[in-house]
């Protein structure tokens, strides 16, 4: 069994009812359920916050314990060195993170693409709504 963090960064606590035309309709929870039904021989723990200082904590959490990331830093991905640093810090030491995005950031505003974190991640995963994260998680339990 191969354990998984899903960790969502600001706004994305709103999925349901922000732009529902470019995020869908969907919630967290039904992200976090759907992953854990097709998953389900995994451990997959999914989580969100709009506090860097916390999200800070469970990479560095996952640092330690050598778990796997999917990371959807959201505003975060296109300024936080912060964020970056503690990718890089777990990428260097052999743990995989997968940035992803589930809308296309180089489809929308100029200041979304470019992220802070893709050179530091293991891949990126981008525009395809929730399955971002199913072919992310895929990826990681292989």
């Amino acid at each position: 069994m191969t354990r998984v963090l899903i960790l969502n960064g600001p706004n994305l606590g709103q999925l349901g009812v922000r732009e529902p035309s470019v995020y869908g309709t969907e919630t967290l929870d039904d992200l976090a359920h759907q992953l854990q039904t097709e998953f389900r021989d995994h451990e997959i723990e999914a989580r969100q916050t709009d506090s860097e200082a916390e999200m800070l904590s469970w990479l560095h959490s996952a640092m330690a314990s050598k778990t796997p990331v999917v990371l959807n830093a959201g505003a975060w991905t296109h300024y936080s060195y912060a964020v970056r640093d503690a990718v890089s810090m777990i990428t260097s030491a052999g743990t995989p993170v997968i940035e992803v995005h589930i809308s296309n950031p180089h489809a929308r505003e100029e200041f979304r693409h470019t992220s802070v974190l893709t050179a530091v991640s293991t891949g990126v995963i981008a525009g395809f709504g929730f399955d971002s994260y199913r072919l992310a998680v895929t990826q990681l339990i292989r």
